[in-house]
């Protein structure tokens, strides 16, 4: 074996991958008096630009000046925002320069979150709660005239995501800043996201998300971290080793961003990969006239970083999507053997056993999963180890975090799309597939159908690569998001792999980060529960336990219920704002934000909204007055979950202005749900609706954002549900409809929708009305898919089944709600009981049980 030569080092110092290419600032408080000091003699004093203010109000008028080249005169919100944000990044980057040095100086076992979506939120108010000088920053913006609360608004969504596997990424790191666990995140820098949610005629329309159109003050460009990316080509032999020529190359830049950790000093990083092309400019073509050949090239390159999640209908979609995947994963494993290489020294292939004593990758869900195969690619080929030894490294360095109980959901490529694009890859998972079925086959000998069950590559499909089955291999651990999912992958999804590998699979219930959830979203119930148990809660969620005794205090809940209705005000003044529609703020708030899919059963609700409608109109008293809202995005391919979209607002459209209605029901549609809505959604919801069918969700996490934010939750035994269920107590939470068992007991003994459609009035009437044009009178039909899919097709996730159940779940929340004092008392008791639910304890799980880091 060669041992080559260490690769050539694109940075210069120290924290040469992270912080260094710029100034080390000063603090804004030592600079401050100098400042001022400087141009009391400029013309800017002369009219009045730099007063004596102090550190922090000083800071913020040197950025507006020195940073945005602006008076106060002149000075936009935008400006004003930019300023704050200089200001508190002053601060985050002093930290950030620190936690670098101090990994290379100690030289810890660093763990690697590779994630196809972060999605991080407002970065402003977050960094500087964290840093714990949010109260400085208030008052300093406050004393030059600017309203904290309206500056933070000028902040965009980093549009890195799109729901809760970006989400929980971003709660990760958080958490793994605040533990002091040496980290990075991997990803790439969306240049659009994945779209701009707009609503018009009832239908949703997506827009370009042009997040960066002002720039990102949060992020630091590395032009000179740069990695070459292969595609295409083809793959020839030569004395013993495979080489991959002829390829088209594409450059991968660094962008990084600081992920500040609360109450310390532990600023870790989210390195994000930005598409340029080897060669951006023709000169030739354009002096030919030629203009737009001229940037062909630049065009084609950067479309790799441009969307989320491209439409993948056409087969230039599907390229595209694998295009993206291997192209941040493969910067990003190059990254962490160059940062690896740059502290050790690899003189014999045996040196390279301390490998994964330094290094841990986790794949959060299957899209990073041809990580497996580009390391052998690194390893094999580039640094030159034998292919066993290599193998053994491979498998001790990652593990993989499944997602989904769908096998529709994990991905897989068509044979001929992997080879001609990375051609060297599938040679590659052609070899680990080969010795892995011969493996099993020494073990398991004459089963023919599991080697077929298993085989990373899927023959009976048209040939597919199976990145999901890539992943199990490859990883020494795979972990479920929730007790029941990791339970049902055993059982179903990956029973084979669980034979073939005992042991391997585990579980890590997802958690959400509080720093985000509660101090950040929730600074009315902050400051009460401050004031009752201190402020541990932050870092330490379980001492929010505390407050349980509390809820049986009449004044604490008197309290509680102002905190709760504060939030809800706020909320209904910022949907007027968006929508125009005035809410009721007495009526319950009846929430359900996520993702628009047929599994999460939006249209269960929706069904339950017409029952509500039915009975006001024919007078039946009693009802609580309710307020249903819903938010969320249907990915841009899928018709059934637009059409959903269009139903939930076209019944909006007709009850909201029925006279006869009034305030007894509204029906609102959030437009555009991101991390900055959720942050107004959740504290101000009153019920969670949480209503999978029992076995399609994973986990969630927007169920545990709702319950600790003092929402009581109405949802199936599915995902976390369980698991929050047995937190809080089964008298605490409104569960219904068929368990998991159940739902395959339904299916397997021949449900027929029919049944439950000529036996249930309430519900025959509703889906009468839905496909009778009711509420799309100019297109009677408009709504006729959805119902043929509820009785004609089999009704897949058994909303008709579950309707019942639901019904008289959600008139026994009405009920409670009526009797606010004890509807109080269940939500103080909802709160003090998710400490398991912090990301805090997920990510200790993830240190001690499969990364093996001090946390």
């Amino acid at each position: 074996m060669k041992t080559p030569a260490k690769p050539k080092a694109t940075t210069s110092s120290i924290a040469k991958d992270t912080l260094t290419t710029a100034a080390k600032p000063k603090r804004a408080s030592k600079s401050a008096a100098t400042d001022a000091k400087s141009t009391t003699k400029s013309k800017a004093t002369k009219v009045g630009i730099v007063p004596k203010l102090s550190p922090v109000d000083q800071a913020i008028q040197n950025h507006l000046i020195f940073s945005s080249f602006k008076t106060n005169a002149a000075a936009t919100p935008r400006d004003w925002y930019d300023a704050a944000s200089y200001t508190i990044r002053d601060h985050v980057v002093e930290r950030w320069v620190k936690t670098a040095e101090s990994y290379y100086r100690d030289d810890p076992k660093r763990v690697y979150y590779l994630s196809l979506e972060f999605l991080i939120g407002r970065m402003l108010s977050n960094a500087a709660l964290n840093l714990g000088i949010n109260k400085e920053l208030k008052d300093g913006m406050s004393a030059l005239g600017r309203d904290l609360e309206n500056t933070v608004e000028m902040e965009t969504d980093a549009a890195l995501g799109n729901g809760g596997l970006g989400r929980l990424a971003a709660c990760f790191l958080d958490s793994m800043a605040t533990m002091d666990i040496p980290a990075t995140g991997y990803g790439i820098r969306y240049e659009y996201g994945m779209f701009k949610q707009t609503i018009e005629n009832g239908q949703q329309i997506e827009n370009p998300d042009n997040w960066l159109r002002y720039g990102n003050i949060w992020e630091f460009q590395r032009p000179e971290v740069t990695y070459d990316i292969k595609f295409y080509g083809h793959v020839v032999c030569g004395e013993g080793s495979q080489h991959w020529v002829d390829a088209e190359h594409v450059v991968a830049m660094a962008y990084d961003m600081p992920v500040p950790g609360y109450g310390g000093d532990t600023v870790n990083s989210l390195r994000l990969w930005s598409a340029k092309a080897a060669r951006e400019f023709d000169l030739r073509h354009f002096n030919d006239g030629n203009f737009e050949q001229a940037v062909q090239e630049r065009n084609d390159t950067e479309n790799i970083s441009k969307v989320l999640y491209p439409n993948d209908a056409s087969v230039l979609g599907k390229e595209l999507r694998l295009k993206q995947q291997y192209f941040f994963v493969s910067a990003s494993i190059q990254d962490i053997l160059r940062r690896f290489l740059s502290t050790h020294e690899m003189k014999k292939q045996a040196d390279w056993n301390i490998l994964p004593d330094k290094i841990a990758i986790q794949l959060n869900d299957t899209h990073p999963s041809i990580g497996v195969a580009e390391m052998m690619y690194q390893l094999v080929d580039v640094h030159r180890l034998d292919w066993d030894f290599a193998w053994k490294l491979v498998v001790k360095i990652f593990a993989y975090t499944n997602h989904t109980l769908m096998p529709e959901a994990l991905e897989t490529w068509t044979v001929d799309l992997f080879g001609r694009l990375l051609p060297r890859h599938l040679d590659i998972i052609y070899k680990i597939n080969f010795e892995f079925l011969h493996m099993v086959n020494h073990h398991f000998p004459g089963d023919p159908e599991l080697l077929k069950r298993v085989s990373i590559i899927d023959e009976s499909n048209g040939r597919r690569v199976r990145m999901a089955h890539l992943a199990v291999v490859g990883s020494h651990t795979v972990n479920g998001v929730a007790a029941l999912h990791s339970q049902l992958l055993k059982q179903h999804l990956f029973a084979d792999f669980d034979r073939i590998y005992p042991g391997k699979m585990t579980n890590v219930t997802n958690g959400i980060t509080p720093r985000r959830w509660l101090n950040q979203a929730n600074p009315g119930l902050t400051a009460l529960l401050e004031k009752a148990i201190g402020k541990g809660f932050k870092k330490d969620l379980t001492q929010i336990k505390k407050i349980t005794p509390l809820a049986n205090d009449a004044e604490f809940r008197k309290a509680f219920a102002a905190v709760k209705h504060a939030n809800k005000a706020r909320l209904a003044a910022k949907i007027e704002q968006k929508t125009g529609i005035k809410l009721n703020v007495n009526s319950l708030f009846d929430v359900q934000i996520k993702r628009i899919h047929e599994y999460k059963r939006q249209l269960l609700n929706v069904l339950h909204v017409i029952t509500l409608y039915n009975r006001i109109r024919n007078g039946e008293k009693g009802i609580t007055p309710r307020t249903v809202i819903f938010g969320g995005k249907a990915a841009p391919g899928y018709w059934m979950a637009k059409q959903i979209i269009r139903l939930i607002n076209d019944v909006a459209a007709i009850i909201n202005e029925d006279v006869a209605v009034g305030d007894q029901l509204k029906v609102v549609y959030y437009p555009n749900y991101e991390v900055s809505a959720a942050e107004i959604l959740f504290p101000g919801s009153d019920l969670s609706e949480q209503i999978s069918t029992a076995g399609t969700e994973a986990s969630g996490t927007g169920n545990m954002k709702m319950s600790l934010n003092g929402a009581l939750t109405i949802g199936t035994l599915d995902g976390a549900n369980v698991e929050i269920m047995e937190e809080v107590g089964e008298e605490h939470i409104f569960i219904f409809g068929l368990t998991t068992p159940q739902v395959a007991e339904v299916k397997a003994s021949g449900y027929n929708p029919y049944d439950y459609y000529h036996s249930n009035p309430e519900l025959k009437q509703v889906l009468d009305m839905i496909a009778n044009g009711f509420f799309s009178i100019e297109e009677p039909n408009r709504y006729q898919p959805i119902i043929d899919n509820l009785l004609k097709n089999g009704d897949q996730y058994l909303l008709l089944a579950d309707y019942a159940s639901y019904i008289e779940t959600q008139d026994r929340v009405g009920k409670l709600y009526q009797h606010q004092d004890e509807w109080t008392r269940l939500a103080i008791l909802n709160v003090a009981n998710m400490a398991k639910f912090s990301s805090d304890r997920a990510i200790g799980d993830y240190a001690k049980n499969i990364w093996h880091v001090k946390s």
